[in-house]
């Protein structure tokens, strides 16, 4: 590509290749070593060292490294021989050079199989995070360093070198770093999947600014008025997306809660900005001034309400996390995410000048318009990384737990008033730990006269036999066959668990789907950043800008595609009624709970062995009784506590390989959920095991 670009033009372009090749062999990557071998001193503190004999030892690891020594060799060789290298040696070089690529290719895809289904939520932000470091900051820094470090007199030169400067910077990373990975066991899941991602991602980056870096000139009239239609195309799509999130949001009363509340604010600024896109396009076409002020003073105050309001989600965020010690202001944070988009944009119709030829919202106060955006970018993404930052450090609980939508706070505030005078349900669930404790259940009543259900403890039992039930659960597990005839006709409807789950997951909070958005949406803000960074400081952009300007349109107006993707979705109102809208046109929901004969031969052999081997030690260690009826009981548990109970005692590596453990489980008849309504997940979702 660089060949095909600058052959012609520029040919030393291409020996810059080799050139920063082994300097990023020589300095980068052993810093990376060291760092990497550090941490896997930390990983395993066998024999303790003092911390100068750590980075020795990692230092001495590293000049061993075949990749560091090898450049030395390579760059020693290169004086030694002349920059000549022999016939008899050239040819078996090259073979070597290509081999290591093909290897570490057949390794990446090796390490690819199964790995996906492995992924958790806290895996998907780590990959979100390190494909846009690698897509978008990249070619950014790169470009810009070469903006403040280049001296030349020459502009074209200038130019022309922090084009390639950006381009170099999408190139995908060499696929040697996933044998890397593997050596130091760095997530290799993680890194495998990342790079295969982000060099699809990277292709179609490389290739348009390759495009674009060959037309030798642009009318910018074109230009603003392509940009114009993206942008008003975009949102008229974006607008579909939006009403519809709105509507699941208001219909399942999520924006009554915290911080769905936040969300829905966010919501509302993405509509109202794509409603004044709408309308730009048809003012911005017609001589009234008037109608232009007005139609943009509604345009970018929404706008900018969506930038500010991705920071004050964030921010929720970290608050509630904080709540036993810091009160969440929302009333404040409400006026804020309104109020201070409103008096910038005033501010900007009385400091700034108008630019009547453009027709691009963008540009129509021209340079103090681009600053003001730019401000306002720069706090948000300030706000928004501290505090996701914040509240990734700050967990005392367990690893990731910031990203558990399931936390025992939000359960029980979400289940707290939903009662009624009569009957009502209180649901208090412990966090899972690594360790589940051995849990206490109940045998199943045959008593009558039960009167509303309450919570004791935790559990649900009527008040009248709180203390009897109480007496007769202390260890003792309830026979499963027993419990079989309660289970297998539960529904949501009759089943006081089925009711209880439901409460849970209807109050949940959400917090990973709101850190995934905050994530997604801050990629578009340094986006937008970048774009009023690169206007500002060169008086010339460049027709790389211009790629970078459709990529901005087509976020600020289609965020509706973001937030529609993550809430316009919801569970319990549409995906669970569309399920079963399905299954009975199909004949309905064949009858689970034994071992089908198609069931393929590896999950077959999982379920026999755990069955034979690990069943009652299981049911003793995480099932307990949970009161399902008036007058039943039966012995449930938690999708997570099987989790954790799979990683415990060596069934499972990590959470993502116990998920698909629970799965073949469930396909192979051993476990089923109360329902039948969700497949096995690591989530507060209640399942029971299948009488044998």
């Amino acid at each position: 590509l660089v060949e095909a670009l600058y052959q012609t033009t520029y040919p030393e372009y291409l020996q810059y290749i080799y050139l920063v090749a082994p300097i990023s062999l020589m300095m980068l990557n052993p810093l990376g070593f060291i760092f990497c071998e550090i941490q896997k001193w930390r990983d395993n503190r066998s024999v303790s060292h003092s911390k100068i004999k750590v980075v020795g030892l990692a230092l001495l690891r590293v000049l061993q490294n075949p990749i560091v020594f090898m450049v030395f060799i390579g760059i020693a060789s290169n004086f030694i021989l002349g920059q000549k290298i022999p016939e008899y040696l050239e040819g078996f070089l090259d073979g070597l050079g290509s081999s290591f690529s093909g290897s570490a290719l057949f390794y990446l895809g090796l390490t690819m199989v199964g790995q996906t289904k492995k992924l958790t939520k806290a895996m998907l932000v780590t990959l979100i995070l390190l494909i846009t470091a690698k897509l978008l900051l990249m070619p950014f820094l790169c470009r810009e360093m070469v903006e403040l470090l280049d001296k030349s007199d020459s502009a074209v030169n200038h130019t022309s070198l922090s084009n390639y400067a950006f381009l170099y910077g999408v190139f995908p990373a060499a696929p040697g770093v996933a044998i890397f990975a593997s050596q130091f066991n760095m997530e290799v899941g993680i890194i495998t999947s990342g790079m295969v991602i982000s060099t699809f991602v990277s292709a179609p980056i490389m290739y348009v600014s390759a495009w674009l870096l060959t037309i030798p000139s642009m009318d910018p009239n074109p230009l603003a008025s392509a940009l114009q239609n993206v942008s008003f195309d975009i949102s008229i799509v974006s607008l579909i997306s939006l009403i519809w999130s709105l509507i699941v949001v208001v219909l399942s009363k999520k924006y009554k809660q915290f911080p769905h509340m936040i969300t829905t604010n966010l919501l509302v600024a993405q509509f109202i900005a794509c409603v004044g896109m709408v309308a730009w396009n048809f003012i911005v076409k017609e001589k009234d001034v008037t109608m232009q002020i007005l139609v943009f003073i509604f345009l970018y105050s929404s706008l900018y309400g969506t930038y500010l309001w991705t920071g004050f989600l964030s921010l929720s965020l970290f608050l509630l996390r904080k709540r036993e010690t810091v009160k969440i202001p929302i009333g404040f944070i409400i006026i804020a995410g309104w109020g201070i988009p409103t008096v910038s944009v005033g501010i900007l119709l009385i400091v700034g000048e108008r630019n009547g030829t453009s027709i691009d919202s963008a540009f129509f106060y021209g340079k103090h318009q681009i600053i003001t955006t730019a401000v306002i970018l720069f706090i948000s993404i300030l706000m928004s990384g501290i505090s996701l930052m914040c509240m990734n450090r700050n967990r005392q609980e367990s690893s990731y737990e910031v990203l558990n939508p399931y936390s025992p706070r939000s359960q029980v505030e979400a289940v707290e008033g939903e009662g009624s005078e009569g009957n009502h349900v209180s649901a208090t669930v412990s966090q899972p730990s690594a360790q589940p404790s051995q849990r206490t259940s109940a045998q199943p009543s045959t008593e009558r006269g039960c009167c509303s259900c309450q919570g004791t403890n935790g559990e649900l039992s009527c008040a009248q036999e709180s203390k009897a039930v109480s007496n007769a659960v202390e260890n003792k597990i309830p026979p499963i066959e027993t419990a079989d005839r309660c289970v297998s006709h539960c529904s949501a409807q009759t089943c006081v668990l089925a009711q209880e789950e439901q409460l849970l997951q209807t109050g949940d909070k959400q917090l990973a789907r709101h850190v995934l958005l905050c994530l997604l949406l801050i990629v578009g803000l340094f986006a937008n950043l970048s774009s009023c960074l690169w206007w500002l400081f060169n008086q010339e952009p460049g027709r790389l800008y211009v790629e970078l300007q459709f990529f901005c349109a087509v976020f600020n107006f289609g965020q509706g595609f973001i937030s529609f993707g993550i809430f316009g979705l919801d569970k319990h109102l549409i995906i669970l009624p569309f399920k079963r809208r399905l299954e009975f046109l199909w004949g309905g929901r064949e009858a689970g709970g034994h071992t089908d004969p198609s069931v393929p031969e590896e999950i077959r052999m999982t379920c026999q062995q755990f069955v034979r081997y690990h069943r009652d030690h299981c049911v003793k260690s995480i099932v307990r009784g949970r009161r399902c009826g008036a007058k039943i009981s039966t012995g449930i548990f938690f999708g997570c506590d099987l989790v954790n109970w799979l990683m415990q005692v060596g069934l499972a590596s990590d959470r993502g390989e116990a998920v698909m453990y629970g799965d073949r489980l469930m396909k192979g008849g051993v476990v089923q959920h109360i329902t039948n309504e969700f497949e096995f997940r690591d989530e507060y979702l209640y399942y029971r095991f299948i009488p044998k």
